[in-house]
């Protein structure tokens, strides 16, 4: 059985009117890898029982996705023309959520028997009802190399919908974690020698040294996927740079490159842009920031991109989905894909150079873009869409009438006894305005007419052609939306999770589907 080391949970950062990149400090989350307790969910919330109970079996979830050329509304360009554009987008990779933990089936591993259930190792995360709220989508047991296979996976995945590669996010220098980054390294050599891993010392978690620090990371750079810029210096993005002065970076570059002949590429990532970090320019190639998890806080992304030219830097624009965290007892409105749609919008919009997505797998934060059991492909979809016309400069054309449904699975003011889950999850400080709705975001053709279900409540709406968001009070039960066009139905989707009341301990995550894929 796979091993699972300490390892911290990332801090929400947020822009405030006040003072716009101010952020909250990190709050340490430690999974560890328990052996006793051997208990399905017995929560009513959505864990991996009821999963498996409202019809997403895990022998189903596993089988290949359907060919990107069908899944989205539009035809995804070539990788390599994406890649020849010079626009970079990474996705941030939490060595501590693979596919799979113990390669056991999906019904009864890790994730199922520990981390979507409150009684999961040994109790340790009862206060706040499960570590998770949300898995990967589940995969089928492999034989030999199982993990190296389901990192090769992921890598497919990400290439596919038009990614350049990860930012692997270093949490140890030795341990479970540290030979998942360099197993990563392999993966990517194996399937794809063009998608780069770039990498990303996370400074909240590691105590280290410079020359440690050096030798570390000249370890990864023997990896032909290590990420070099085109003068063949390494790409190394730390983050919360911050966490130590330039002059500490500054030995850490000259380390690597006096003992191990590396020249590097420093693209230090911060909690908050401010001006105070301009101090770093001397030593940088670029900058990044972890940015804002709700949909009204995205407006700074011009400022930001164009301060980092003013100093001749490159700028690494974040973009995410949704943010909550049952363990820290916070969660950010995201405004079903608003923040989603505000953030790919606000990196285009700025000229950055590079995007980051933040995050690729981190559950615990339910920041994932990759598929998961209760999002399938949905996020990612999404993103290549606007990926797309980031890297192109275009606005691809829609072909196919698409359909994306989100919404949570219960009412943000419903809350648990505390009895069952005495940490309840509030609304970080600063975030949107939490709202129950249900949005139907629409990609079509042409203009059509768009009929819905909402629990019991029935309703229609005109759509343009294009892309056109509509919101939606929510209600209990499953919802529904169809396109009809003369007449006839051209495509249909449908929630696979209901909303319910009462809950028996709070997701506040939203689940979302598309009309592009297969509803298992």
């Amino acid at each position: 059985m796979a091993s699972t080391p300490e390892a911290p949970a990332h801090p929400g950062r947020r822009r405030r009117p006040s003072r716009p990149h101010r952020a909250p400090g990190r709050r340490r989350l430690l999974p560890g890898l328990a052996l006793g307790v051997l208990l399905v969910g017995s929560l009513a919330g959505i864990g991996a029982a009821d999963a498996l109970r409202f019809g997403a079996p895990a022998e189903q979830a596993a089988a290949p996705p359907e060919q990107y050329s069908t899944a989205l509304p539009f035809d995804l360009p070539d990788p390599r023309e994406l890649r020849a554009s010079g626009k970079l987008v990474f996705a941030h990779y939490f060595t501590p959520y693979p596919l799979s933990l113990d390669n056991q089936p999906p019904r009864n591993d890790y994730y199922a028997r520990h981390y979507l259930t409150a009684d999961g190792e040994q109790g340790k995360h009862r206060a706040y009802g499960g570590l998770l709220r949300d898995r990967p989508l589940p995969v089928r047991p492999e034989t030999g190399e199982w993990e190296l296979a389901h990192l090769r996976q992921e890598i497919r995945t990400a290439r596919d919908a038009g990614l350049d590669g990860f930012t692997v996010d270093i949490l140890a220098q030795s341990g479970r974690n540290w030979e998942r980054v360099e197993l990563l390294m392999r993966a990517a050599a194996e399937e794809d020698p063009g998608f780069r891993v770039q990498l990303m010392p996370d400074m909240t978690s590691l105590s280290t040294t410079p020359a440690a620090l050096a030798d570390s990371l000249a370890r990864l750079a023997r990896h032909p996927a290590a990420h070099r810029l085109a003068d063949g210096r390494l790409v190394v993005s730390p983050f919360k740079a911050e966490e130590k002065e330039p002059a500490w970076w500054q030995r850490t570059m000259n380390e690597l490159r006096s003992r191990h002949g590396i020249r590097t590429a420093l693209v230090p990532l911060f909690l908050d842009f401010t001006p105070e970090r301009e101090q770093y320019a001397a030593i940088s190639h670029g900058f990044s920031e972890w940015g804002s998890r709700t949909h009204h806080r995205q407006s700074g992304a011009t400022a930001d991109t164009q301060r980092a030219h003013r100093l001749g830097k490159i700028w690494m624009q974040p973009v995410s989905v949704q943010d909550a965290r049952p363990n820290q007892g916070v969660y950010d409105e995201a405004g079903n894909t608003e923040t989603l749609r505000a953030s790919w919008d606000a990196a285009i919009a700025s000229g950055a150079d590079w995007v980051q997505l933040t995050t690729w797998n981190d559950y615990s934060e339910g920041t994932h873009f990759a598929p998961s059991l209760h999002n399938g492909y949905a996020y990612l979809d999404l993103s290549s869409y606007y990926l797309t016309r980031f890297k192109t400069g275009t606005w691809p054309k829609i072909v196919r009438d698409t359909l994306y449904l989100t919404s949570r699975v219960q009412f943000v003011a419903d809350a648990p006894s505390t009895s069952v889950q005495p940490k309840v999850t509030e609304p970080r400080e600063g975030t949107a305005t939490p709202r129950d709705t249900v949005e139907v975001l629409s990609f079509l053709t042409a203009p059509a007419r768009v009929d819905t279900v909402v629990g019991d409540t029935r309703g229609a709406h005109r759509a343009p052609a294009g892309v056109h968001a509509r919101l939606l009070p929510l209600r209990t039960g499953h919802s529904e939306a169809t396109v009809v066009r003369e007449g006839r139905s051209t495509t249909s989707v449908a929630s696979r999770y209901p909303v319910r009341r009462p809950v028996d301990r709070q997701d506040l995550q939203y689940y979302a589907v598309t009309s592009g894929r297969s509803q298992r």
